[in-house]
């Protein structure tokens, strides 16, 4: 299970920073994201909204495949430095 750090930022809502960054970054729109990762645009939407909790690994790559960057390249980024994962 995920849990709130110091700050206040949750695993979730550090994914949905990164891919908010990675669009500016690539100077490209989430509806474009979603085309290149072969998603449905609704679901990259409901990623970035807060409409999904919990952002699968398997949809984490199919974006990285969409902006032709490696799953280590997109978790390597200070917003997940300030997430702390806990299991019950």
């Amino acid at each position: 299970m995920w849990q709130q750090v110091e700050n206040g930022m949750k695993a979730q809502e550090a994914i949905v920073k990164r891919i908010n960054g990675l669009c500016k970054e690539h100077l490209i729109s989430i509806n474009r994201l979603a085309t290149l990762s072969g998603m449905n645009p609704s679901t990259l939407k409901n990623i970035v909204y807060g409409l999904t909790r919990n952002t699968g690994i398997e949809t984490v790559a199919k974006i990285c495949t969409g902006l032709d960057i490696s799953i280590a390249d997109f978790f390597d980024d200070d917003v997940f430095r300030n997430v702390d994962q806990e299991v019950d």
